[in-house]
């Protein structure tokens, strides 16, 4: 090597720290790899637990209902001052329904798996009784015929008819499994006459976004029970088919229709004033939103802003981390449910609580698709979210529905047996402390 290009000599005693922190980067960049792949494996390990779907069940439906509520007053209140009413009532109403549903949900839970066996049948003749009694003496409420009035109280019927088609087809398609590859045992009775029936009573309503979601929930019993994909198809095209006729047969939603293929140039034709102005709040929420409680498009511009367009009043106050943060209580509940079908080996189990999965995150993605022009609009609330009780209720008891499959899981049942929950702990310490003093 040449005298001129080889590197001057290290003097005696010097230390060459450039290689020695390099060898220490190595190594820190090794140990927080390691680290980071030891807690992606612990992560992994939790979620993949037995008692993980009760843990993201019951964790994200309260974080939504919570959510819910704060939400729900923040979009009412501006729109209530401008009635002459207090602003505080949409969210008093809204958190004495949650308030029910939470019951509900507590008693749904400590149902055993026989009992809502057992309850199937009732609850789809009770829920056949309220629509029809909605044909006869139902309450008109946004071109719907969909509720029934009890003095200042009304009552959504179609609500209880999700939970009976999801228990009625656990019940009957379970009773069907050796024979489910059979299209007239897949069909009859479940779908023939049964679900026929209840669909029918709310399209003679005119609710054609409910229609749809009882629609899914009825294909989805049907694909998790085993029927024949050639079935099913056969199935889905005349389900398609009524929903054309539906919106074919009525002028407001060929308006909706015609809203979300056109560009709406003019915001006050047919069905594009609450399209621009839902796009507006999310437009004006930006990356980081407005803040809580500072919403322009509540202010008598949004129509629904507390019901079902509460997303854009989300995607307005809150921006991206707010909206980013629902899905992922969305996405934490289906990862629950779908832990649930995996771990269970009852049919009856499974059946149901991919229905109650389809019905809920199927609803959440309609209304926020619908909110942000990804879809027509279709008039189906935010679950957890909307105010409405009818909906709020029926979805916490559906959910309570799962917390008992998911606490009555073998596995799940020793773990969570094994450990006391918070209030026999402090009934065992109070008597403790009583006998100290």
């Amino acid at each position: 090597m040449p005298a001129a290009t080889r590197s001057p000599p290290r003097s005696a005693g010097r230390w060459d720290w450039t290689k020695t922190r390099d060898r220490i980067d190595r190594r820190g960049q090794r140990r927080t790899g390691r680290g980071l792949r030891r807690a992606i494996r612990a992560g992994w390990e939790r979620l993949e637990s037995p008692v993980a779907p009760y843990y993201l069940i019951l964790g994200s439906t309260v974080l939504l209902t919570v959510f819910g509520l704060v939400m729900v007053l923040s979009a009412s209140s501006v729109e209530l001052l401008t009635k002459d009413r207090s602003p505080y009532s949409a969210f008093i109403n809204q958190a004495v329904f949650a308030g029910f549903g939470a019951l509900g949900a507590f008693v749904a839970s400590q149902l055993t798996l026989r009992w809502w066996k057992r309850l199937a049948f009732p609850v789809y003749a009770l829920a056949v009784v309220l629509l029809a009694a909605v044909t006869r003496f139902g309450v008109e409420i946004g071109g719907n015929k969909n509720w029934l009035a009890f003095g200042p109280i009304t009552l959504q019927p179609s609500e209880l008819a999700k939970l009976a088609l999801v228990l009625v087809g656990g019940a009957v398609l379970t009773r069907k499994r050796p024979l489910i590859a059979q299209a007239r045992h897949a069909l009859i009775p479940y779908v023939f006459p049964l679900a026929i029936i209840a669909i029918g009573l709310v399209m003679a309503g005119q609710d054609l976004g409910t229609t749809l979601i009882l629609g899914l929930i009825v294909g989805t019993a049907l694909f998790v029970a085993g029927m024949r994909l050639r079935v099913f198809g056969v199935f889905a095209v005349i389900v398609a088919t009524l929903a054309i006729v539906g919106v074919a047969t009525r002028g407001s939603r060929m308006s909706r229709i015609s809203a979300w293929v056109g560009s709406c140039s003019d915001v006050h034709a047919d069905g594009c004033w609450q399209k621009v102005h839902g796009l507006y709040a999310m437009a004006d929420g930006g990356w980081w939103g407005v803040g809580l409680g500072a919403s322009r498009e509540k202010w008598s511009w949004l129509p629904e802003a507390h019901n079902d367009f509460i997303f854009a009043i989300v995607g307005e106050e809150l921006g991206l981390p707010g909206t980013l943060a629902l899905l992922a209580l969305y996405v934490a509940l289906a990862f629950g449910c779908y832990r649930l079908i995996v771990l269970s080996k009852d049919n009856f189990v499974r059946i149901t609580t991919a229905a109650t999965m389809v019905w809920i995150l199927g609803q959440a993605a309609i209304n926020i698709g619908s909110v942000t022009g990804l879809l027509p609009i279709i008039g189906i609330p935010l679950p957890l979210l909307s105010s409405g009780g009818s909906a709020l209720i029926t979805t916490l008891v559906a959910l309570g529905m799962l917390l008992s499959f998911a606490r009555n899981e073998p596995a799940a049942k020793r773990m969570l047996g094994s450990r006391p929950s918070v209030l026999r702990s402090a009934m065992a310490v109070l008597p403790a402390r009583g006998k100290r003093s």
